[in-house]
């Protein structure tokens, strides 16, 4: 599993990366990816036949030119991570999908789109621009979430204060 810029690494079974705020992380074979959620969304790209994965913590729709962190802004997590996957798969070609999970309106006075709104919405249009189907959500609402990604099984367990988890 990689952090953005680092080479590309296989992973264990009992390895876990935890993706911090504007941060994105790759990973081949096993294990998983995981980070907390609150108006921030998780994008979660998966290529189940080769075992490829990456997750971006976006914090912000857009980039507004700013290059890095990739993982922070919306506009620019999906062509990180798809360039990130694209090398790991070693000239195999990707078919990817998407996940989303996050953009919670963390707080009772705000009206309006929230940034949570804001980023899902940028997340949608990009992962269409890019021609990746989005496969499984859990967006908004009102309570920040814990997320993991479990590589082999493709699947998501989400949790939040107060209520069982969800699996994806």
């Amino acid at each position: 599993m990689t952090a953005a810029g680092e080479a590309g690494a296989e992973s264990n079974e009992s390895t876990a990366v935890s993706v911090p705020i504007g941060g994105l992380a790759t990973a081949a074979g096993s294990g998983s990816l995981r980070t907390f959620l609150g108006s921030c969304v998780g994008v979660v790209l998966y290529d189940r036949r080769l075992l490829l994965a990456g997750l971006a913590h976006v914090v912000l729709p857009e980039s507004l030119g700013k290059e890095t962190p990739p993982g922070k802004y919306a506009d620019t997590a999906v062509p990180a991570l798809v360039a990130e996957l694209t090398t790991l798969a070693d000239g195999k070609p990707l078919r990817l999908t998407a996940r989303l999970i996050g953009g919670a309106k963390m707080f009772a006075f705000q009206t309006g789109p929230t940034v949570g709104d804001q980023n899902t919405a940028a997340l949608e249009a990009s992962l269409a621009q890019a021609g990746i189907p989005i496969v499984a959500r859990d967006c908004g609402g009102s309570k920040g979430r814990r997320m993991t990604f479990e590589i082999t099984s493709g699947r998501i367990t989400v949790e939040s204060v107060g209520l069982p988890p969800k699996y994806l």
